[in-house]
């Protein structure tokens, strides 16, 4: 492509969905936020903030979709750029990709949010130059994308972090869990609607010295610690909502560096782990971004 390319980018979040048009994190010519409702309603709205700048600005390259998940992103799959079994409603089976790609008419890379963002933060942000790293969401729900080798882990399909079994003491945490579908894996315990039914305040209502971020930082090291073990990953950017607790971080870092014992003698995990555990670079930019980084990414695109 050349450099006047433009690219389309959509972040597609269970809440809310963020639209651009631009070419990187300083030269973004359009953008737009829409309430994500059901996805007859939500599609057209899409569809119809690029076309409102197709004169202006002229075609677009292409378009990258990050979206919340479970997705089908296999592009040999018959069911490529699906939404699957979520609590989303409406949206399970939806062809995502598939109705943005025909109603532009251009060619998409469609990916998880969490995927998106991390690519973003190795391009723009705090894992910029790093060839092994993770980005973790802790909001609404929890979700991570790993690269590993410069490239992003990927499997029959996408990986599942939130959804890993952690310990659970029934005598000192009580509550049953979020998740519909797994009660009381790590997203169950650990996302922010689940902080707030346990504790009956949202989790920013909740002061600093509140007893729910030492349990939430013990939660999150379970995996915090199994990244830093399974993939020797050289940093770990956590963002979303309850990860706006700056006294979180701290708190993750010394409960990860329990975890592991003295185990690791290598540099960077036998230290504090501030180098290691930190919010990511680009903030909040960094799903909106990270759909952007997925539609320069021209190898992935169907």
């Amino acid at each position: 492509m050349t450099d006047s390319a433009l690219y389309g980018a959509i972040e597609a979040g269970g809440t809310k969905i963020i639209c651009l048009i631009g070419k990187g994190p300083d030269d973004i010519r359009a953008q737009i936020e829409l309430p994500t409702r059901r996805p007859d309603e939500t599609i057209p709205d899409i569809l119809a903030f690029f076309e409102g700048y197709h004169s202006q600005l002229g075609p677009l390259a292409r378009v990258g979709l990050a979206s919340f998940g479970p997705v089908d992103i296999n592009p040999h799959s018959p069911h490529w750029g699906h939404v699957l079994k979520t609590p989303k409603p409406g949206w399970t089976g939806t062809d995502l990709a598939g109705a943005i790609k025909a109603g532009l008419g251009v060619p998409v890379v469609f990916d998880t949010d969490v995927n998106g963002a991390a690519l973003a933060e190795g391009r723009w942000g705090a894992a910029q130059g790093l060839s092994d790293y993770a980005y973790i969401t802790v909001g609404t729900g929890i979700g991570g994308g790993i690269v590993s080798g410069g490239a992003l882990v990927h499997g029959v399909m996408h990986g599942e972090l939130g959804h890993i079994p952690v310990p659970h003491d029934l005598t000192s945490d009580p509550y049953e869990g979020h998740c519909p579908f797994h009660g009381d894996c790590l997203e169950g315990l650990a996302c922010g609607p689940a902080i707030e039914a346990r504790w009956g305040t949202p989790a920013q209502a909740l002061s600093a010295d509140h007893p729910a971020w030492t349990m939430e930082a013990g939660y999150l090291s379970v995996l915090t610690t199994n990244l830093i073990l399974m993939q020797s990953t050289r940093r770990i950017l956590l963002g979303g909502g309850v990860m706006k607790r700056a006294s979180l971080f701290e708190a993750l870092r010394a409960q990860t560096k329990a975890r592991l014992n003295g185990y690791l003698t290598n540099p960077p995990h036998d230290g504090d782990l501030v180098d290691v555990i930190m919010p990511p670079g680009l903030g909040e930019r960094a799903g909106p971004l990270g759909a952007l980084a997925l539609a320069l990414d021209a190898d992935r695109a169907v």
